[in-house]
């Protein structure tokens, strides 16, 4: 069966696919060729990361790393007895957040609903992420051997188990039961 409008509209598998597809290209062209190279995105997130992360750590009781003097852009957190822990773009969570208001952005359901779900799961992401952070700042103090298998395994389960649980709550809670035509 060719792809035509009449399809798109009429099947809600193919439209939410198309419209995912759309808005992923448009992200990542955005991203790569305008936000990314700007890096005014990347680095807010991060110092929010390093802030977040900065009042768990201390809230936890443990005693930061001083900033390096003179430096201008600092990346790094880290626990006393352990080492810097150095936070880079791929790591900030901002493609994680486009991946997750894109799937909202696709899959029908109440704009009313999409913005605030939408504003909720990305505070809770970023949460998610400075709690990674902090842990694995933790984890670099106690035993710096575990930081890869952590960082690349444990905390992916976490932090993308976390955006699935909160896909799953849109489709049960604030999808429509029905099919909807566009």
């Amino acid at each position: 069966m060719p792809l035509t409008a009449t399809v798109v509209k009429g099947d809600p598998v193919v439209r939410f696919l198309l419209l995912a597809v759309v808005l992923y290209v448009g992200w990542y062209a955005l991203y790569e060729f305008v936000l990314h190279p700007m890096g005014a995105l990347d680095r807010a997130t991060i110092d929010s990361l390093i802030s977040w992360a900065s009042v768990i750590l201390t809230g936890l009781g443990y005693e930061l790393i001083p900033e390096p003097a003179n430096v201008e852009n600092i990346r790094t957190i880290g626990v006393q007895g352990g080492h810097l822990l150095w936070i880079g773009d791929p790591c900030n969570g901002v493609g994680l957040f486009a991946v997750y208001l894109i799937f909202l952005i696709a899959y029908p359901g109440p704009w009313r609903h999409k913005l605030w779900f939408g504003a909720l799961g990305l505070l809770t992401i970023h949460l998610i992420n400075a709690l990674r952070v902090a842990a694995l700042c933790i984890i670099v103090k106690y035993d710096y051997e575990l930081l890869n298998f952590n960082h690349d395994y444990t905390f992916y389960v976490v932090v993308y188990g976390w955006v699935f649980l909160l896909w799953a709550i849109w489709v049960r809670k604030f999808a429509p039961k029905t099919p909807v035509r566009a």
